[in-house]
């Protein structure tokens, strides 16, 4: 981590003309040397990009935003419904961006004025910026499901968010007779974590069949696909007889230009769905639906008609709003998915540039990477992985060829080495959360 300092930054750079320019800069930060960065949204974009922005350069004062006092990471929270990991086990606080000079105020933010170049909160504070960091993660669209809203959700939850829903999630499971049947409904694309209902939808069932094996679990999919949807099946068929009569797991999928299975409807007194074609019954109801940038994106003028924000993906500055930079799960992004490992790498090249502009130096050229892991079954885990690279002439990003890679299917690898892919995903994770919160 010393490495990343600012004067390494400014030799890697070629930053020594840059020097000369920074004292004649007229933005009124640059000028009295005090620089001001304030980020919105403390997950693991908005955390990574704090913490950075002091390691690689000390001089530049950084306020985080966030309402909640401790965050619970969405990745590996489906451990927490099988009941492989503590809820505690993936919850984090701020003290450790604190211990980098980072000022953490607990506040939602409440507006933001990209003229004015301030942030606003409920506290009824204001605080001042020269560029700002929103990390605002998803908001959910409950307007498309008639019976559906954010009340309906504390008691059907979509534990979409880590936290106390998980838990709500998880109490349910364990209160379920042997026998039901869990009805999980993913939301259709573009949404955080592709793979993630699918690795939801094996770990519940990997709970199911310890405890109460007389179970099913259905997927009811608004897709025709879905990411690693060969190797899910390939180990739903190993552990959980996918595609037999005594299946406990079921997929049932729409195929494109249809609405069989996009849901339309709940009856939340009867955990019934309701979908263009068919009609489910639930004893453990999972909806997650469908998504859209958190709202502050919104409030702020940084959506546009799709409802994610457009940026220039070499600074992640909004192409709506000057001096204002999105990442993670709200941005388009593609082709790097939604996930916290792409917010991390995105977090990394956007303080990279926001350090570059903030001294009138050139921006760096930038490179990403992503790797999403799935646990199926313990002691079997799968990853999909990639590095990307931004192209000069398109101006946009692109695959490195050559690059990351897929786990193999069955016949081409072996349990061991499976077994291994779950010890580098539970390894990842103790490392990611550490580059981010410690």
């Amino acid at each position: 981590m010393s490495q990343f300092t600012r004067r390494n930054f400014l030799k890697l750079s070629g930053a020594a003309a840059a020097v000369s320019t920074f004292a004649c800069s007229t933005a009124p930060a640059i000028a009295s040397n005090k620089k001001r960065v304030v980020v919105v949204g403390g997950g693991i974009g908005g955390a990574t990009a704090a913490k950075y922005l002091r390691l690689m350069d000390s001089s530049i004062e950084v306020t985080l935003i966030e309402a909640n006092k401790d965050y619970y990471t969405c990745f590996m929270s489906n451990e927490v419904l099988s009941g492989e990991r503590d809820i505690d086990n993936i919850k984090f606080g701020y003290s450790g961006l604190k211990g980098h000079g980072v000022t953490v105020v607990h506040a939602k933010v409440t507006g933001i004025d990209a003229d004015k170049q301030r942030v606003m909160t409920d506290s009824g504070d204001t605080f001042a910026y020269d560029r700002c960091i929103v990390s605002p993660g998803v908001s959910f669209r409950y307007d498309l499901i008639e019976g559906y809203d954010e009340t309906v959700a504390e008691t059907i939850p979509h534990a979409w968010k880590a936290g106390s829903q998980t838990v709500t999630l998880r109490k349910q499971l364990e209160a379920m007779q042997d026998g039901g049947t869990v009805v999980i409904a993913p939301p259709p694309n573009p949404f955080r974590c592709p793979p993630g209902p699918y690795e939801r939808a094996s770990q519940i069932a990997h709970y199911l069949k310890s405890h109460k094996p007389k179970s099913k679990l259905l997927i009811v999919d608004p897709k025709p696909a879905f990411s690693k949807k060969g190797l899910f099946e390939a180990g739903w068929r190993k552990y959980y007889g996918y595609g037999t009569s005594n299946a406990m797991i079921e997929w049932h999928s729409t195929p494109s230009g249809s609405d069989d299975n996009v849901l339309k409807e709940l009856d939340a007194s009867t955990k019934t769905i309701m979908t263009g074609f068919n009609e489910y019954k639930a004893d453990v109801l999972n909806i997650i639906p469908a998504q859209t940038a958190g709202m502050i994106a919104k409030t702020a003028g940084l959506t546009d008609n799709s409802g994610w924000c457009p940026v220039n993906m070499m600074t992640f500055e909004s192409t709506l709003q000057k001096n204002i930079h999105v990442i993670g799960d709200a941005a388009i992004q593609s082709p790097l998915p939604k996930s916290g490992y792409a917010a991390n790498s995105e977090a990394k090249v956007c303080v990279s540039a926001i350090i570059a502009l903030l001294n009138d130096m050139q921006v760096p050229q930038p490179s990403y990477v992503n790797t999403c892991y799935s646990v199926i079954h313990p002691g079997d885990g799968i990853s999909v992985a990639a590095v990307y690279r931004y192209n000069n002439a398109t101006g946009k990003v692109e695959s490195v060829e050559g690059s990351g890679g897929l786990t193999p299917g069955y016949d081409d690898t072996t349990m061991e080495m499976r077994a291994r892919e779950e010890q580098y995903a539970h390894s990842w994770f103790n490392n990611i959360t550490a580059d981010v919160f410690s």
